[in-house]
């Protein structure tokens, strides 16, 4: 079988190739190929990448290759996870936002639909590859950002062959894994949502239902990602939130951090990743990889230990480490992964994964992408049914599918009156006049990517 990384130059490369070469075997994989535009990220982060997949798994053929088309063909799988523009540009999206007294952040604020506007087109191309070149049943995962816009986009584009994936709602489930003490393959959640907009109503480990326990217990709000929000909120919302939810139930506590921190998420990310970079490419990978690993692990848990640290003022507490040997959940890549197995055993499981409602979830539409826990079958993906939702939690879910939707219309059509739509819409934004500022900036910004728009 053979699995290709669209983006495979990016920071976050040696994850991917370790993930998948401690799995390579199990699943079958005897090609990986990781593919970038950027010669000189795929030198360093590409090689770095080959570097552990040859230490785990010496007989998997790994190839680094800045032609797409070379790196799709025939292949049974692909993963996409590009950033068009580069960080500088993901800055200047977010500061365009804020500038305005509106949230920025890439995939849930403001700043989403100018990476989208981006990210589409690019992701457009090597589909159209993947239908000339790869396999016939060929599946393609996608990771860029804003993972839920992207996703609708592609599908509306008639790409059905693509899914949304996002490590945050599995990466929650093994955090409440390791809190209760139990093996990650032991817990199942039943979330309904959006792309980082996402309710659990269900956490189960080995069968026992624990999501009340949850949202009582003190070290579940020390100890993962729910120290984002108060007992009080989780309470009322009868849910445990998708951490991005903070974004909608903090919004001006959100937007007064970030303005009053001395740099963006954004910034920090483009500085470190510019930093690490540089001094990389001082170093031969294959003679010294020792040394190389050791600049990255540095520089990259800089990245890690202040997630979302400028937005909430809450800094993470155990400091972040990468051990190549160690067994971990994989990230985003384990959930295409974890696709890929249940596909092979010919039976079927259940999974979080973003695809078309088909009649999941009352009050949206068949072809409007969901967030959501399904069965995947030999006969295809079959989201679970939710009934009886919070008013609440489906009011603001309703809102951000409407944006998704004029968004993905936008970026289809090359419709500025659609994208002002959009934003109109969107609950971070909810103002006519903003979103008019917003997309003459992000149109003026991205206007060597976007042509042709009216």
């Amino acid at each position: 079988m053979k699995l290709t990384v669209i983006g495979g130059g990016g920071v976050r490369s040696m994850f991917l190739a370790k993930s998948i070469a401690m799995r390579a075997s199990e699943l079958n994989i005897d090609k990986l190929v990781f593919m970038d535009n950027n010669e000189q990220k795929l030198d360093i982060y590409g090689n770095m990448a080959k570097k552990v997949s040859n230490i785990l798994c010496p007989n998997l053929d790994f190839e680094i290759t800045t032609d797409a088309a070379y790196a799709v063909t025939d292949a049974d799988y692909v993963i996409t996870t590009i950033r068009e523009g580069g960080d500088d540009m993901r800055v200047r999206d977010e500061r365009i936002a804020l500038s305005y007294g509106v949230l920025g952040q890439e995939t849930t604020g403001a700043a989403g639909l100018s990476f989208a506007m981006r990210s589409v087109y690019a992701l457009q191309g090597y589909c159209e590859l993947v239908k000339k070149y790869a396999k016939p049943n060929c599946k393609v995962f996608n990771f860029t950002n804003p993972a839920g816009v992207v996703s609708q986009t592609l599908r509306d584009m008639g790409y059905d062959f693509t899914y949304g994936i996002c490590d945050a709602p599995s990466g929650m489930l093994h955090s409440f894994a390791k809190l209760y003490g139990a093996n990650e393959n032991d817990i199942k959640g039943e979330i309904f949502g959006l792309n980082h907009l996402s309710y659990f109503t269900s956490i189960t480990i080995n069968g026992r239902e624990i999501m009340a326990d949850l949202i009582e217990n003190p070290l579940a709000y020390e100890q993962t990602d729910m120290r984002y929000f108060e007992p009080k909120l989780l309470k009322e919302r009868g849910s445990i939130l998708n951490e991005y939810l903070y974004y909608f139930y903090y919004r001006e506590q959100a937007v007064q951090n970030i303005l009053n921190a001395p740099k963006t998420r954004g910034e920090q990310i483009c500085e470190i990743n510019k930093a690490m970079t540089e001094e990389l490419s001082r170093i031969d990978i294959e003679k010294d990889f020792d040394t190389a690993f050791e600049i990255f692990e540095h520089w990259y848990g800089e990245r890690e230990n202040n997630y979302m640290a400028s937005e909430t003022g809450i800094k993470r507490k155990n400091a972040w480490h990468f051990d190549i040997h160690q067994k971990d959940n994989g990230g985003y890549a384990g959930v295409a992964l974890k696709f890929i197995e249940i596909m092979q055993s010919g039976k079927s499981d259940s999974m979080i994964l973003c695809t078309a409602n088909n009649g999941a979830v009352d009050g949206l539409y068949d072809d409007d992408i969901v967030e959501i826990t399904c069965d995947i079958t030999p006969n295809g993906v079959f989201p679970h049914r939710f009934e009886n939702i919070d008013e609440q939690n489906f009011e603001i879910i309703r809102r951000v599918k409407m944006y998704e939707r004029l968004a993905s219309k936008a970026i289809r059509e090359k419709s500025v009156k659609s994208a002002v739509e959009a934003l109109t819409m969107h609950p971070l934004v909810n103002s006519y006049s903003l979103a008019t500022k917003l997309i003459n900036d992000y149109l003026e910004l991205n206007k060597d990517y976007v042509k042709e728009w009216k």
